[in-house]
């Protein structure tokens, strides 16, 4: 889960803004002993691998999603999702009450209480400093956030009041679509259709946020308490239960496990967890035993804050004020948050978490490392990273893996500046170890690779997402899986036809790409992909099937189960030394987009406003008249005010 994307439309501006004890500070790293459960199949698996020296192992076919989130409607204390995973598709995926009075996807009224109690630090003198703490604070500030807070670029999102967003079943004309953050994208017989499109492996995450189930609306939280971990082991019996009715599915104990399940056509499922105050109080070792007797074999040691393991990468300022809730730091040496402050993280001068991973965090590597567990260093700082591979390269090199990211040379100046984004730098040390990435299917605009063959001219789609897996592939030669991070909080692969299309940028670009989308040879699919985009688990065929059609080569991806799994079973074997020399790693090749404003000045302009040529068909709103297939808006006042109508 990659977190709450809090893209904010203009009126709250604020919201986007990261230019840049209980005391208030300012500034200018054992294994456990034997598992509760059966820690047998811990052990190097039956067969061998020809990175560990062993015999050479048949490739295993089928696609690899290494994030997903199936049971998040009882994450949040059950308050945050509409829908379920599982039952009829009229009651499962039924349509919602469109957020009044609201079952789900609202924030409560009064947030402050969220932001803190700090010594000799008011909320007052702490807006001040960042203003956004003010939008928050104010009365009624969480309504109104709740109404922006999935919002952005070509999209008014699904929370809040989102009366035009409630039809569910049957037609799914407001959700799932690939905007959707509060609605399930992950229904049983949607994953069965990914499943039977090749689907083979799945790395189920159960996950939390205790700070989020605070700031949900009361009347709508299942289990006040708040308590992260119970809302995991809810998750893992979830998981437990869906396989013993669903014949198709089983859940991988081992590396052998997974082979063998795969190897029966059947699904691969791998348990995770995803949270950020992981196993927070007492011992947790006993803790650790426990999620494995529960069959979790890997997991996060952060996610979006600082915890007692290790430090995590800041990137969305809506988490840096939940650690100012926690830590009342505030940091000056970089700014991130807002102007040149950063709330709660304590960054160098190049914004970068200055916290590795702790004392407990190095134990509980190597615990997980001694049970032959994997660790996913998504969201782990970079210093935390560092001392991750130092960890695994004294142990013969063993693999470590990203579940879901974002390369940071394909992104654009902003997103890249985030520590969240994997550089290249972090992509040799999974090399290296014999790791593996897992690709976000995001919507996001991202640079030009140069040496995809498809090309970069719709922003958002599958166009942008091919950029990615080709620079992955191509350049960084990466073993390379998906990962969805589906119900997790972030929006998905937009669509290339239809009113979303196109929109990851601004609003003219996005009318000229939609409509040369329209006069290309990549014709649309004629299934719900085309309108919806990756709106859940079961378009999985359609998003892979789009990328064949623009002449990306998805063979990898369709046989990235193999991948998983051989670096499950390097983990779990002896090593000897690298997997992998990475000296034919290369990041030539990409185009970095220009700024939006000198893209926008390539267009023409009337009353200081751009428009798109020749865009709006017939009965179309429009401005003027060269917005027009026709040349003609009638009716169109002084300047587009009030809008026409294409002739």
């Amino acid at each position: 889960m990659r977190g709450p994307v809090f893209t904010i439309s203009p009126i709250l501006v604020l919201l986007l803004a990261c230019n840049g004890g209980q005391g208030q500070t300012m500034d200018s790293g054992t294994s456990t002993g034997s598992s509760t459960g059966d820690t047998s199949t811990a052990g190097p698996p039956t067969t061998g691998d020809t990175t560990t020296g062993g015999p050479e192992l048949p490739p295993l076919q089928g696609i690899a999603d290494l994030h997903l989130h199936m049971f998040a409607e009882e994450a949040f204390g059950g308050g945050w999702f509409h829908g379920s995973h599982a039952g009829a598709g009229d009651v499962a995926l039924a349509p919602c009450d469109g957020g009044e009075p609201g079952d789900h996807g609202r924030l409560r009224d009064d947030l402050g209480p969220l932001l803190g109690s700090c010594e000799g630090m008011t909320i007052e003198e702490l807006a001040q400093l960042v203003p956004l703490v003010s939008v928050i604070a104010a009365p009624g500030g969480g309504g109104v956030v709740s109404e922006y807070v999935s919002q952005i670029p070509g999209s008014l999102g699904d929370t809040g009041e989102h009366k035009d967003r409630a039809a569910g079943w049957p037609g799914f004309e407001g959700w799932p679509r690939w905007d959707v953050i509060a609605h399930q994208q992950v229904w049983e017989e949607q994953l069965h259709d990914a499943y039977m499109a090749g689907l083979r492996l799945e790395v189920m995450s159960a996950d939390s946020f205790d700070w989020l189930c605070r700031a949900i609306a009361e009347e709508n939280v299942e289990r006040p308490q708040c308590d992260e971990m119970e809302d995991i082991k809810l998750q893992l019996e979830l998981a437990h239960e869906f396989v013993k009715t669903h014949d198709w599915a089983e859940i991988a104990l081992t590396a052998a496990d997974a082979r063998r399940i795969v190897e029966e056509d059947r699904l691969a499922i791998v348990l995770s967890v995803e949270t950020s105050h992981l196993m927070k109080d007492g011992d947790w070792k006993p803790q650790l035993d426990e999620l494995y007797a529960l069959g979790v074999r890997t997991l996060q040691p952060v996610h979006q804050l600082d915890n007692r393991f290790g430090g995590a990468a800041p990137h969305n300022n809506i988490f840096h004020i939940a650690q100012y809730a926690e830590n009342c730091h505030i940091d000056m040496d970089c700014g991130i948050t807002q102007g040149p402050v950063t709330l709660g993280f304590d960054v160098d001068a190049n914004c970068r978490n200055t916290l590795g991973l702790t004392a407990e965090g190095e134990e509980l590597v190597g615990a997980m490392m001694d049970l032959g567990m994997l660790v996913d260093a998504a969201h782990l700082s970079e210093k935390g990273v560092r001392h991750l591979h130092e960890l695994s390269v004294a142990r013969d090199y063993y693999p470590f893996y990203i579940s879901h990211g974002h390369f940071r040379e394909m992104l654009p100046a902003a997103k890249a500046r985030e520590e969240k984004t994997t550089p290249a730098w972090i992509i040799e040390m999974l090399r290296e170890t014999g790791g593996m990435f897992g690709l976000r299917t995001g919507h996001e605009e991202v640079n030009t690779y140069e040496q995809s063959a498809v090309a970069n001219t719709c922003h958002g789609s599958s166009r942008s997402f091919a950029q990615s897996y080709d620079f992955a592939r191509l350049g960084l030669k990466i073993a390379v899986g998906l990962g969805s991070d589906l119900n997790g909080f972030i929006q998905q692969v937009r669509p290339r036809f239809g009113p979303d299309a196109c929109s990851a940028s601004f609003p003219t670009e996005g009318a000229c790409q939609r409509r040369d989308e329209l006069a290309g040879d990549a014709s649309p699919l004629g299934t719900a992909y085309d309108d919806a985009g990756f709106g859940h688990i079961g378009l999985l065929p359609d998003l892979l099937a789009d990328l064949d059609l623009l002449g990306s080569d998805t063979e990898p991806l369709r046989n990235s189960a193999d991948a998983f799994v051989r670096m499950w079973e390097r983990a779990a074997a002896p090593r000897s030394g690298p997997a992998d020399p990475v000296d034919d790693l290369d990041v030539q090749g990409v185009v970095e987009l220009p700024a939006h404003p000198a893209r926008e000045a390539e267009f023409p302009s009337e009353c200081d406003e751009s428009y798109c040529e020749a865009s709006l068909a017939a009965g179309e709103a429009c401005r003027f008249d060269g917005e027009c297939i026709s040349g003609t808006c009638a009716d169109a006042g002084e300047c587009g005010t009030p809008r026409g109508t294409c002739a």
